[in-house]
């Protein structure tokens, strides 16, 4: 799962809502940074109302891509998306076909959710410049065994450029797709890889439903 799917169900718990994100953002900005369940689990009852709710997000996350990665249609549509990444892209490719039918996987489920539901993100990113970011990150430095101060930068920016909306456009995706890649050292991937995303979408969209089974909605 990613931002948008994890946050969807809980827009009216602002800290809450915004720490279901803090996981992907610490891969991104801060990869020594891991906050598993067991160091959430003893702030639930923090006296703290944000370092409380910051908790909950933290472990729904955890939570929920336990689910969701268990599915057999995201297993199913991850080996879809692999396998027309690695016809486009040849035998050459190397790990961007694997890596790409899983991250597309995500992105895309987040680009139909978007496509739905667009007053919703528009929700969600109010609701997240509501939060403040050094608020998030002092309550995970106190739950994570090695701090960073990162992570705030990184909600601020997030909220800033509204990335979400940019998976809605092939071309701009793109783009996103290869941020990651570059950002992971893997090769970027040629403009003509557009060509693929219109039929991703389309098997993408038409598995939501079974993509989010058993995730709250």
């Amino acid at each position: 799962m990613n931002y948008f799917a994890h946050a969807l169900p809980f827009l009216d718990r602002p800290y809450f809502m915004a720490a279901t994100g803090v996981p992907d953002w610490l891969t991104v900005v801060d990869r020594r940074v891991r906050v598993r369940t067991k160091h959430a689990e003893p702030f639930l009852a923090d006296a703290d109302p944000c370092v409380a709710a910051v908790a909950r997000g933290l472990i729904q996350h955890l939570r929920d891509d336990a689910r969701f990665h268990d599915t057999r249609a995201f297993a199913e549509t991850c080996l879809e998306l692999t396998a027309r990444v690695r016809d486009t892209l040849g035998q050459e490719a190397g790990f961007r076909p694997f890596f790409l039918g899983h991250l597309l996987t995500e992105l895309l489920l987040d680009a139909t959710l978007a496509a739905e539901q667009p007053a919703r993100l528009e929700e969600y990113y109010r609701v997240l410049g509501s939060v403040d970011p050094a608020a998030v990150q002092a309550a995970v430095n106190r739950m994570a065994p090695k701090p960073t101060e990162r992570l705030a930068p990184m909600i601020a920016q997030f909220c800033l450029h509204g990335i979400l909306w940019d998976y809605l456009e092939d071309g701009k995706l793109w783009l996103r797709l290869n941020q990651v890649l570059r950002r992971v050292q893997l090769p970027p991937l040629p403009a003509g890889f557009v060509a693929v995303l219109p039929d991703a979408r389309r098997l993408v969209a038409g598995r939501r439903r079974e993509l989010l089974e058993g995730i709250p909605a």
